[in-house]
């Protein structure tokens, strides 16, 4: 895969408390991933963007929820998550991005 669509599959890190408490305890990291991306696709673009070895990736996707403002009724966008498992002694350092 070329390194441009490397570079676009993860938009960005996935922040809850779900997540802080992977990345302490388990070196589970969550991401914001491109709908079409697949796991192979995620663990290459982890490996390259953050010179980590990658251990599992699990996939999820985000269903919408009705939202409703005043009298206007909507509903949020449908998104793609990533939980990304680093192998033993590797860590990512958001401090660096």
């Amino acid at each position: 895969m070329n390194q441009e669509r490397l570079m676009k599959i993860i938009l960005r890190p996935h922040v809850s408390e779900k997540a802080s408490i992977g990345m302490a305890e388990r070196s589970l990291y969550v991401f914001k991933v491109l709908s079409d991306a697949d796991k192979l696709d995620v663990k290459d673009a982890t490996e390259f963007l953050f010179g980590v070895k990658v251990k599992s990736v699990r996939m999820m996707n985000v269903k919408s929820k009705p939202k409703r403002f005043g009298k206007i009724e909507g509903k949020s966008k449908t998104w793609k998550k990533a939980y990304v498992t680093l192998q033993d002694g590797q860590k990512i350092d958001f401090g660096l991005i």
